[in-house]
């Protein structure tokens, strides 16, 4: 059985190893595909994110074809097909925060980081992303970074904030 040591040691393995693991992982689930989410899952935290070559890894290991695991990953806002950056930065377009100026501050990110929602910036840094709700409407409008809080943001505040990180 695959335990969380395992796969929290995976940023010093070699490539090789991150698909053994990933295999062990798929005969742990005893390649179900009632078990295809848990394994992407598990898949994501290995390598970080799902690349055609692990979706590939995966429906060949699993007998289902590349669309059924394509259709599933891409179904859930969850995963993720490109790298993520070191700093996750997530704008809350939820009613609160969306009524109160958050996509003038998505705007404002997208202009300082040069990218649209659901990249990551060349250098890896910085990856941007929307979400409906994080429950701090009474702090609206609210941005997340690696999942810390960022009350009250506005568009002249975002380059200080991101400023503060790198």
């Amino acid at each position: 059985m695959i335990t969380q040591e395992d796969v929290c040691s995976v940023q010093t393995m070699k490539e090789e190893e991150k698909y053994a693991l990933l295999k062990n992982v798929i005969i742990d689930y005893e390649r179900k595909e009632a078990n295809l989410i848990q394994i992407l899952h598990m898949a994501q935290a290995i390598f970080g994110y799902l690349p055609s070559d692990v979706q590939h890894f995966i429906a060949d290991q699993m007998d289902l074809s590349i669309s059924r695991v394509n259709s599933v990953l891409t179904f859930y806002s969850f995963f993720s097909t490109q790298p993520k950056g070191k700093y996750t930065v997530a704008i809350c377009l939820g009613t609160a925060c969306y009524v109160r100026g958050g996509k003038d501050v998505l705007n404002k990110l997208k202009d300082i980081l040069g990218i649209d929602v659901g990249c990551t910036t060349e250098d890896k840094i910085f990856s941007l992303s929307v979400m409906r709700c994080i429950g701090a409407c009474g702090l609206a409008p609210a941005m997340t970074i690696n999942n810390k809080v960022y009350k009250q943001v506005n568009p002249n505040r975002i380059a200080r904030i991101l400023g503060m990180l790198k």
